[in-house]
């Protein structure tokens, strides 16, 4: 799987540990920055890593930031992205199954390496169940962002 993964400079040390994880599983990785530890604004990450997912330039994209919570605002401002707080193996997977997520965002001071190793696993290996419930829900969700 082709997937994209971003951080501010919170979620850095953590974004490299996912990397290593993400190439040993066999996917393809674009990582989008940040590359230092200098500060950096989550938002310009969120932002460029979505327009990879929304251009089909990735199937599915990671952020990382300290706790998760800025990444998936700013992502969830950009049509056509799904994103999520995932701190959970349960919510990584499911909101994938259920919901269509899109990206998934992580908080490093909220995760360590262990859970996140966990966490990234199951939220690629989900797909999304084409039940007939999470269909409607997932367009209704679609609609609301259109409306606005």
């Amino acid at each position: 799987m082709k997937v994209v993964i971003g951080s501010d400079h919170a979620g850095f040390p953590l974004k490299a540990e996912i990397v290593a994880l993400l190439q040993s599983l066999g996917h393809s990785v674009e990582d989008i920055g940040s590359y230092t530890p200098e500060p950096v604004d989550f938002p310009d990450i969120a932002q460029l890593l979505c327009s990879k997912v929304r251009q089909k330039e990735a199937e599915r994209g990671i952020l990382v930031c300290g706790t998760g919570v800025g990444a998936a605002i700013a992502a969830n401002k950009i049509h056509g992205i799904r994103a999520a707080v995932c701190h959970d193996v349960h919510s990584a997977h499911q909101s994938v199954e259920h919901d269509d997520v899109n990206v998934m965002c992580i908080g490093a001071q909220i995760v360590g390496p262990w859970l996140a190793r966990d966490l990234v696993t199951s939220y690629l290996s989900a797909q999304f169940d084409p039940n007939e419930d999470f269909v409607r829900r997932v367009e209704k969700l679609t609609s609301l962002e259109q409306a606005n």
